[in-house]
């Protein structure tokens, strides 16, 4: 009877092991899946956003919302670069497909009229592509950063309309200064 011991010790032992590799390869496959499809951290580089966000905030990104209802107007989206590999933008929406935009003496109209909004900081100053009325296509988003005056947006021809198939997700919890913790 003894020498049936270890080898029930030893099939025991295989089974724990297994057990703990099983457990591990689920954890890792549950994870790719969040970040993959459901959310992702992302860290903001760059003063385009302020004030609602800093240099070095650190964010959650809702990617799977959009899969389910459109983006709106104000929402902040995170989307690629055209131009430089891994390099995502983090904007606000104010123009909606259909719609026309146009920027005059610092004042932003949605299809003639003046957009009521207090997210802008600073002067827009050069409305770049907005100076003429941009008509947005049925798929297309006109985007701004909250630091009018220093930011990279849909003004300029490197950024231009944001097509929605681009659009990663949105901006959805910052999780870092704890200052700012909290939903955005």
């Amino acid at each position: 009877m003894k020498r049936k011991k270890p080898a029930v010790k030893r099939r025991s032992v295989v089974r724990e092991v297994c057990s703990w590799v099983l457990n591990l390869v689920l954890v890792f496959v549950c994870m790719w899946l969040l970040v993959e499809y459901v959310g992702e951290r992302t860290q903001v580089s760059g003063e385009s956003m302020y004030p609602t966000m800093s240099d070095g905030d650190n964010l959650i990104v809702d990617k799977i919302s959009y899969r389910f209802i459109d983006p709106g107007r104000f929402d902040i989206i995170v989307f690629p670069f055209k131009y430089q590999e891994d390099t995502f933008y983090i904007k606000r929406i104010i123009g909606l497909p259909g719609e026309t935009v146009q920027i005059q003496d610092d004042v932003i109209y949605i299809n003639g009229r003046k957009l009521k909004e207090d997210y802008g900081y600073g002067e827009i100053g050069n409305p770049g592509l907005a100076s003429g009325q941009i008509t947005l296509g049925r798929d297309e988003y006109f985007v701004l950063g909250d630091n009018r005056s220093n930011s990279s947006d849909s003004r300029e021809p490197s950024v231009g309309n944001i097509s929605r198939s681009d659009i990663v997700g949105r901006a959805w919890f910052r999780i870092w200064p704890l200052s700012g913790f909290g939903f955005l």
